[in-house]
This record gives structure tokens, sequence and C-alpha cells, in this order.
């Protein structure tokens, strides 16, 4: 165990002796200092579980299904049902094929481990069974954790190649191997948006999500915004139920919703919000640093465990040689070219405005049926 007020106190001591040395100037130490002040956050936030303040804490750290967008009128929320009313209209089998052939985790640790043999070269990074684990599959900085009696399939190995693998222990990894800014290998609760929106995104551009994944994910935001509203625990474990979903995965998506906050409703923990959240950010992120001429920025994502506000700044101190370049990359990171064009497109197709153009579409489609 540990005292939280002790640790408070020890955090405070670290913002002082940084703003006594360092100054209250610097860029980066604005960013630590930040990181510190959140885990201050974070431990007074534990110290009121189940209080409705646990909630406020909540709110300030990951946000809420009603923020807005940076710079747009739309919040989370909107993107949540707008993302619904596509995503129901999809079966859950569709596009199944060979993928889904199951393995057992075995197998599954020996072709992982294949996979980031040749993705993190000369890194002591593995895959290991656990007995005791309930989650099928968790990543910590070099290792991902199997539950022994898992089976997985093919597009499971994909997903937990480009979501744990190359994100969450890349960026891990990459902090590490940083000369002087290793603390960028944490992650404070500033960086979950972007850890897991990075995550998701990655996910995307790789085409190795599919529908009832990103329906999953889609539908925590909006019972995460059901509980804001007033929804209780057996309300959001219903939703989860009318959804399709297998009774113990309604369950476990409903105490994500819940862990720390009141089971009556009204003061959820808000942190599932941060994969729809996070995947907004990035995507205008790299949209607005190609449209600016400055692609050479967007690997910078990948430095460590980073907001994506933080990375002008993190690619400005590499400038200055205190940052060093993030050293393991997903293939279209390393080469940008294939992404400086799709997104070009994206831009004009955005600009353009082909709503029209793709309701005429729909009305030919829906006539052939």
């Amino acid at each position: 165990g540990y005292d939280p007020e002790a640790k408070i106190a020890e955090l405070a001591e670290i913002i002082n002796d940084m703003d006594r040395e360092l100054g209250r100037d610097d860029a980066l130490v604005n960013i630590l200092r930040a990181c510190c002040e959140e885990y201050q956050d974070l431990l007074r936030m534990l110290m009121v579980r189940g209080k409705p303040e646990f909630y406020d804490f909540s709110r300030k750290l990951y946000g809420s299904p009603q923020d807005h967008f940076f710079g747009s009128q739309s919040s989370v929320k909107d993107l949540g049902l707008h993302l619904y009313n596509i995503l129901s209209t999809i079966p859950d089998n569709a596009g199944e094929d060979v993928k889904l052939k199951e393995v057992d985790a075995q197998s599954a640790l020996e072709n992982l481990n294949e996979r980031f043999g040749r993705y993190f070269v000369g890194q002591d990074v593995k895959v290991v069974l656990d007995g005791e684990m309930v989650a099928d599959a968790a990543a910590t900085a070099r290792t991902i954790k199997l539950r022994q009696s898992a089976t997985f399939t093919r597009r499971d190995l994909d997903i937990l190649e480009v979501h744990e693998g190359w994100v969450h222990m890349g960026t891990t990894i990459n902090g590490l191997e940083q000369r002087i800014a290793r603390w960028l290998h944490k992650g404070p609760p500033r960086v979950t948006a972007t850890q897991e929106g990075l995550a998701v995104l990655m996910e995307i551009f790789s085409f190795v999500s599919f529908p009832r994944r990103a329906r999953k994910i889609n539908d925590r935001v909006l019972a995460t915004a059901k509980a804001e509203d007033g929804a209780n625990f057996l309300d959001v474990f219903e939703y989860f139920r009318t959804e399709g979903y297998e009774e113990e995965d309604c369950l476990m998506s409903a105490q994500r919703v819940f862990r720390g906050g009141d089971v009556r409703g009204r003061y959820p923990l808000t942190k599932d919000i941060s994969y729809c959240k996070g995947f907004v950010e990035n995507y205008n992120f790299i949209r607005a640093c190609i449209q600016a001429g400055r692609s050479e920025i967007v690997p910078f994502l990948f430095v460590g465990k980073v907001n994506v506000a933080d990375v002008p700044v993190l690619y400005q101190k590499y400038k200055e040689g205190i940052i060093d370049p993030p050293k393991f990359l997903p293939p279209f990171f390393k080469d940008l070219n294939s992404l400086i064009v799709w997104m070009s497109f994206s831009n004009f197709l955005n600009a353009a405005g082909m709503a029209s153009a793709q309701d005429a579409y729909r009305h030919r489609i829906q006539e052939s049926f």
C-alpha cells in the first residue's frame, strides 16, 4: 500500500524543485509540471471513490461526453450518436472470413512473439501466459500477458499487435529510450485520449479493425453519457444487453463505466470516452500538420506517452537536441508519403462537401433492393 497524502506531498516537492532549478518559462518543464499535477489529482480522485467528487476529478482528468472537440461545435457524444447510426446497420458478421479461426493462448504467444521480434529489434519484448488474469490480454512496458485459458482469432492477434504493441508498448519503449526526458514513458491521465485514440487510429490505418470492435468502443461512450445523465448500473447493463452483447460482456462493460464511481448513476468514471475523443483529436492534428506542410512533426506522436497538444513542443525540443526522435514507428509513419496523399484527398473531400453525391448514391442503392 501507500499513503496518498504522502505521495501528493512528494509530487509537490518535485514541482517545487522544477520551479526552483528550471524556472516556469520552459515549455518542456511545463509539460512535466502538468503531469505531476495530474498525478496529484489522480490520487485525490482515488481518495473519494464512490462519492460525487470522484466524478468531478474524472471529468477534469479525462473529460466528458459533453465536451466539444478542439475548434469544433461537435461533442464527443455527437460523434458517438453519429457512429451508432452507421454501425448499428452493419451486421456483426459482416466481412467474416478465415481470420475467425481460433487458436489457443500458446499458439497466440508464439505468433505474437515472432511479430514483436521483427518490430522491436534489439528490445527484450515478450509475450507470456498468465493463469490468473481476468482480461484476455494486458500490456506492460515490455510484456504482453495473455490469459492462459483464452482463445484468439487472427483478427484478435492483428489488433493486439497494432494496439498493444505498436502503440502502447512502442510509445513506452520510445520514452524509455530518451537520453534526458525518460519520464515520457509514464502515462498520466492527460495522455490517455491521445494514446487510446492513436491506438484506434492505427487499427483503422492498418485495416485490422472491424465493425463489432468499433461498436464496442463507441457503445462505451454512449454508456458513459447515459450514466452521466442518471442511468444506474442496471440501466447501463441493460443498454449493453439490448445492443446484443453476451451477459458477461454486459457486466464487464458496465463495470468499466462505474469503476470508482457511484453505481446509482450521475457520477461515473469517464475514462472510456478517450478512445473516440483521442481518435478525432489525433486525426485532426495529423491533417493540420499535412495542411501546414509540416508532416515531419507527425511521427513525434510516438516519441513517448504524450498529449497531442505537446507534440509541437517536443518536436522543437528535438531540434534543440533535448528530445530524441522515436525509435519504433509503424510502417506508414516511417514513410509518410502514402499517408500524406491519403490525407490530401481526405481534405479535398471534406472541403468539397460530398453529402449530396452520397445521398444520390444512397438513393440508387435503396432503389436496387
